[in-house]
């Protein structure tokens, strides 16, 4: 119990890192470990993707609200973007989490490899859409908030590898898109949170200490570091070279993934 409560401390301490400095909310790497977590604990496989999705969406309710916190203060968070692709982001976000209740753990781990692949390729090659127009109107914001949402409950993240992309698409410079998406992530995380509360509670054979599809051991463990160490990664964000620590964070992800696709074979 106690390496299984440091691991949940490591991984949390990774996430809020990775939340201030890259805008991913932590998510890419909480899920995988806990996984691993799940796993040494001898939870039951039925629904242990869905506990770790569930569980990452509660913690980073936390790391956002520390992460976007210490951008804003920067000036680095675009409120009237969050205002404005909130909607669409609860909409898609507790759409998603049914679909997600609906589906396996081996689908939803496949699901989500691919995802890591899918992030890891765009990171190493430093892939990036062209600043080649300026940010929709009312329904393209929501469209957008739907899918952002959407995707990020299926994955279970933050929705930082989807909303920094579509920001520097539409020309918002880089270090705002990473404090926006920062914000962007906490309605993600709330609205997703509830979702798999409400599609789990019914769910008959979850392990004990569970809420929903919350693992609450996990979350604490995850939450007492990240809310330490968001702050730390939002700095440097300011003074690192962000690229080449994408691309380090790239290879991590692409072992992660081969890892959990070794485990579905």
């Amino acid at each position: 119990m106690i390496l299984t409560l440091a691991l949940y401390l490591v991984v949390g301490a990774i996430a809020g890192i990775l939340a201030g400095l890259l805008g991913v909310g932590g998510g890419l790497v909480i899920v995988p470990m806990l996984n691993f977590a799940f796993a040494l604990q001898d939870i039951p496989g039925d629904y242990l993707q869905h506990l770790a999705l569930g569980t990452s969406m509660a913690s980073i309710m936390f790391t956002s609200i520390s992460s976007f916190r210490a951008h804003h203060k920067r000036g680095a968070v675009l409120w009237n973007v969050v205002w404005r692709i909130t909607p669409g982001i609860i909409t898609g976000t507790l759409i998603g989490t049914w679909v997600v209740a609906q589906l396996s753990t081996n689908f939803l781990k496949g699901f989500f490899v691919c995802f890591l692949y899918w992030v890891a390729a765009q990171m190493l090659l430093n892939l990036k859409p062209k600043a080649s127009r300026e940010l929709p109107g009312a329904m393209g914001m929501f469209g957008m908030g739907n899918v952002i949402g959407g995707v990020s409950s299926l994955v279970g993240i933050g929705g930082g590898t989807l909303s920094v992309p579509f920001m520097a698409w539409c020309n918002v410079a880089m270090h705002t898109a990473i404090g926006t998406s920062a914000a962007i992530g906490f309605p993600i995380a709330v609205s997703g949170t509830v979702g798999y509360i409400v599609n789990g509670l019914a769910t008959q054979g979850l392990p004990a200490n569970t809420f929903g599809f919350v693992y609450l051991p996990a979350l604490v463990g995850i939450v007492c570091a990240s809310v330490l160490t968001a702050p730390l990664g939002a700095r440097l964000a300011h003074s690192l070279p962000v690229t080449k620590l994408k691309r380090i964070f790239a290879v991590l992800l692409i072992v992660m993934a081969t890892k959990m696709l070794i485990g579905l074979l």
